[in-house]
């Protein structure tokens, strides 16, 4: 640390009784026994006064050249350099040291760059010079502690702080690294003789009981670490970090209604920020067993989170997942609703409505949240596709397809203009199983537009796979369609749904060996029991011959909710009539 007072004063001194000789500014003259001595004052003047870096750092190298052995302008300059880069500073202070053994400041600022420079070995020989050579200073203490901590050295450290404590008495901070160290070296006793010690000196500080209650707590001994959390409290029952670190104890312990309690006084407290609050109530709802078991808890704690941030987008979107998770669809919904009249307005409450209402097959009143959302946000290209997700809800195809084509106007984005163009292919494919007369015109435009999605998006995976399935379906470009499913299998992990389509495709070519062996992966990675899986590995597994699975996949396929039942049925009794293979 540099002692400014002092440096300007003798800047001062040295500065009146000597007038320039000639020679330019740089470079005065001064008797020569002095020389260095206005130089290194020059230097000082011009980085403590005038700021000028690098006309004081030469001048101090200019009183360094003049003599060797001045050692303030060794350590002037060293503590000049002390943030660049490099060992210079290092060298210098070194330097200042070799000639001022018994300067303290300039062994402390020897063993701060040291440190700096992470020379840690180093600077435990310094450290310990400067305890002895300026034994009134506690922080000497603290950092010889800490490096022989660093060094793998704890009993050493503790010595330290002990003698430390002897001088000084408890000083909270080193108190706290002392026990810290206790309980490293698994001398608990100590440590909570060490917390007592400072909870009785200072017994009205509700921190000092925490302490000693996490001490107990990790020794197993519940009841003394109950009896100090319970004295912490009653010092300050509002105190976050007492609550915090019970919390944890109980957590610990897998005491969750305990947990839950302490949780509703940190959630009512206004400490902790709302963003905190969130994180907590994410991870209880993170494992829904627990959220199913401690619901009315956690219902409490989405409460008090509901009324204390009524405003806060987290918190809403935190709160009306909590009531979906609860089967509250409607409550869910309502809240929604009411936030869609918030100034300044937010489409984000909008897509929610829009999105719930759409799941609810409530066309109509997706219609007037879409209408107010354009009218908000009449160039978000998002609601255009809402309201063609409502048509499609409500299979009006064509008028899907011309709200999507609206949103096109309004796509900012290459991936966004084939993620639109995906969704027309999807409804002219629609339309082509519900109008058999306009099927083949039908399926050209579907055609045409997946082409367009994937000129613009080439690598999105849904298109690929539907265009993929639909050419399959048809028996057309079986090759197209194979290198397709081929790309969306690459692009993707392990997709049971996008298996089943290269699978299919496979199968479509005559490749029913590969194809049984996709789709075994498929029906393997089935989490949703799909009747499309079961049927066509039923289908692949009849053209290898295998009739008895054949028929099993069938009837799985009917038990899953395949809907022709009658397509089974003629599958089953095609099968029986064949002669065996």
């Amino acid at each position: 640390m540099k002692r400014i007072g002092p440096i300007l004063l003798v800047c001062a001194l040295f500065s009146a009784p000597f007038v320039r000789g000639k020679g330019g500014a740089d470079a005065p003259e001064w008797p020569d026994s002095l020389r260095s001595t206005v130089l290194y004052t020059e230097g000082v003047k011009l980085h403590a006064i005038s700021g000028d870096t690098l006309r004081s750092r030469k001048m101090l190298r200019e009183a360094i050249r003049n003599d060797s052995t001045f050692a303030p302008a060794y350590y002037e300059l060293a503590s000049n350099l002390m943030n660049s880069a490099g060992g210079e500073a290092v060298r210098l202070a070194r330097r200042a040291v070799e000639l001022d053994s018994a300067n303290r400041w300039y062994l402390r600022l020897y063993g701060q760059l040291l440190l700096i420079g992470q020379r840690y070995e180093e600077a435990l020989g310094v450290y310990r010079r400067l305890r002895e050579q300026d034994s009134q200073e506690p922080d000497n203490y603290r950092i010889l502690a800490a490096l022989y901590e660093q060094q793998q050295q704890p009993f050493s450290a503790i010595a330290v702080l002990d003698s430390s404590e002897v001088r000084f008495g408890r000083i909270p901070m080193l108190s706290a690294m002392k026990r810290r160290l206790l309980v490293q070296t698994r001398q608990f006793d100590k440590a909570v003789d060490e917390a007592k010690a400072l909870a009785e000196s200072v017994p009205y500080e509700a921190e000092h009981h925490v302490v000693l209650a996490e001490l107990y707590g990790a020794m197993k001994r519940d009841s003394l670490a109950r009896a100090e959390y319970d004295r912490a409290l009653r010092i300050d029952s509002t105190d976050v970090a007492t609550l915090m670190s019970l919390a944890d104890y109980y957590s610990g312990r897998q005491d969750y209604r305990g947990l839950l309690s302490v949780s509703k006084r940190l959630f009512a407290s206004d400490e902790l920020t709302a963003a905190d609050k969130a994180k907590r109530f994410r991870q209880f709802t993170s494992d829904m067993r627990f959220y199913r078991e401690y619901y009315l808890p956690i219902n409490e704690l989405a409460s008090i989170l509901a009324i204390k941030y009524p405003h806060d987008k987290e918190i809403v979107r935190l709160y009306a997942d909590h009531l979906i998770a609860s089967g509250e669809l409607e409550q869910a919904l309502e809240l929604y609703k009411l936030h869609t009249h918030d100034t300044p307005p937010d489409k984000t409450y909008f897509r929610a409505a829009i999105d719930i209402e759409s799941y609810l097959q409530r066309p109509d009143s997706v219609e007037t949240y879409v209408s107010r959302a354009l009218a908000l946000f009449p160039d978000d290209p998002t609601f255009h596709m809402a309201r063609g997700h409502a048509h499609v809800y409500a299979k009006r195809y064509r008028d899907a397809i011309r709200a999507y084509r609206n949103s096109l106007r309004h796509a900012a984005t290459d991936t966004l203009r084939g993620t639109i163009w995906g969704l027309i292919g999807d409804a002219w494919q629609q339309i082509a199983l519900q109008e058999p007369k306009a099927r083949r015109k039908a399926l050209e435009s579907c055609y045409r537009a997946y082409d367009k999605s994937l000129a613009y998006y080439k690598d999105n995976p849904l298109v690929l796979n539907n265009y993929a399935y639909f050419l399959s379906e048809e028996d057309r470009e079986l090759e197209k369609a194979l290198e397709m499913a081929s790309r969306t299998v690459a692009l993707t992990d392990n997709n049971p749904t996008y298996l089943d389509t290269y699978a299919w495709v496979l199968f479509k070519l005559g490749r029913t060996a590969e194809a049984k062996k996709t789709q075994q992966q498929a029906i393997a990675l089935d989490r949703h029991n799909s009747p499309e899986l079961a049927l066509h590995y039923g289908d692949i597994l009849a053209a290898l011959g295998e009739r008895f699975m054949a028929e099993i996949y069938w009837r799985k396929a009917l038990e899953n909710g395949y809907d022709d039942p009658e397509a089974i049925a003629r599958r089953i009794e095609k099968l029986k009539s064949e002669p065996p293979r």
